[in-house]
């Protein structure tokens, strides 16, 4: 058998015998997509959750939930990044990723900064309108730290399974916190800054080096008519890939919840009956998971009696059950129903 075709396997096969919980990585398999597309994206979230657009210059994308995905491979679903704004002429300052943070405390087992320190191996499918030389980052937050490796894409508008590993890291401990441990990111474009004449790439763990960043990368975002895919992204323990790991989308979910939790009708927040006109009412409101922090929120009114135009919804209370407080009603017998958006991204 080729080693394409046991790499092949190796990707589309349900995890047999591996370890539940390994991949660091959530919703790789690109299934949750709370947000739904977003265009004009140029800091931000769009498509499958927990996967990030990040860039300096002038490009700008759209981030939506695909179904184009390798054939055979297990999966139905991809982020995919269409690019919408280009950058053709880059500035030395320019760049342009697609991240995803992984918390702290879930981190400690990788030992990182002991001289046991962890192997991290990270496989995942692509496709690119671009060929040539990419690169992806471990960056390590709470002492600036990094590690950076390329691969190749070597067809155009073709998935190809990548696996890259990286070895452990045996300076620098990851504090057991609720804050962001390691950034997984692809790079997809690179200025001068990251990726100058001559320099090197890191590519073993150190101290962070701006240079070395993005040595060879390719100009991804040039173009209106780029697009990249990506899916069965996972990042585990080890110096091999194993096969990915499937689970299910309730799952995938409660992880994603712990990040961002979605207005939607799931999370109607309302309240009706025997209300009193000129008194002010609360509602609790639980969210499905603990969230990572505090969240920012955003309400939606969906509908309203007796509150009139002045009608507002206040938030309290403490991340977990938090208390809604309807404005002062005008009528006995009010009721008001909303939409509740929670964003507690690293």
């Amino acid at each position: 058998m080729s080693r394409a075709r046991d790499l092949a396997d190796l990707a589309g096969s349900a995890d047999a015998g591996g370890l539940t919980g390994k991949n660091f990585i959530i919703n790789g398999a690109m299934q949750l997509a709370q947000r739904g597309t977003v265009t004009s994206v140029t800091d931000g979230y769009g498509g499958p959750d927990r996967f990030k657009f990040n860039r300096a210059g002038a490009c700008a994308v759209t981030l939506s939930k695909d179904s184009d995905a390798p054939t055979g491979s297990g999966f139905t679903a991809s982020l995919k990044v269409d690019v919408t704004t280009a950058d053709s002429s880059l500035a030395a300052a320019d760049s342009a990723v697609i991240l995803q943070q992984i918390e702290a405390q879930n981190l400690q087992r990788i030992k990182k900064g002991t001289s046991s320190a962890e192997s991290l191996t990270l496989s995942f499918w692509i496709k690119s309108s671009v060929t040539g030389t990419y690169i992806v980052e471990l960056f390590e937050h709470d002492n600036n730290r990094h590690i950076n490796k390329s691969y190749t894409i070597s067809s155009a508008n073709t998935w190809e399974f990548k696996t890259i590993t990286f070895p452990g890291d045996t300076t620098g401990v990851i504090a057991n916190d609720n804050g962001a441990g390691i950034q997984v990111a692809w790079w997809l474009m690179a200025g001068a800054t990251y990726n100058p004449d001559g320099g090197t790439l890191q590519t073993s763990w150190g101290a962070l080096n701006q240079t070395g960043r993005a040595v060879g990368q390719v100009n991804a975002v040039n173009s209106t008519s780029n697009e990249i895919y990506i899916t069965g992204v996972q990042l585990e323990m080890g110096q091999a890939a194993t096969p990915f790991e499937h689970e299910d989308i309730s799952v995938t979910t409660l992880k994603c919840f712990r990040y961002y939790e979605a207005a939607d009708s799931g999370n109607t927040v309302g309240f009706v009956g025997n209300v009193t006109a000129g008194v002010n009412y609360h509602i609790a409101y639980k969210h499905a998971v603990e969230m990572n922090h505090t969240p920012d929120y955003t309400y939606a009114s969906a509908a309203a009696s007796n509150f009139g135009t002045s009608a507002t919804f206040q938030i309290s209370g403490v991340n977990g059950t938090n208390l809604y407080q309807a404005a002062t009603g005008t009528a006995n017998g009010a009721y008001y129903l909303g939409y509740i958006t929670a964003d507690a991204e690293l």
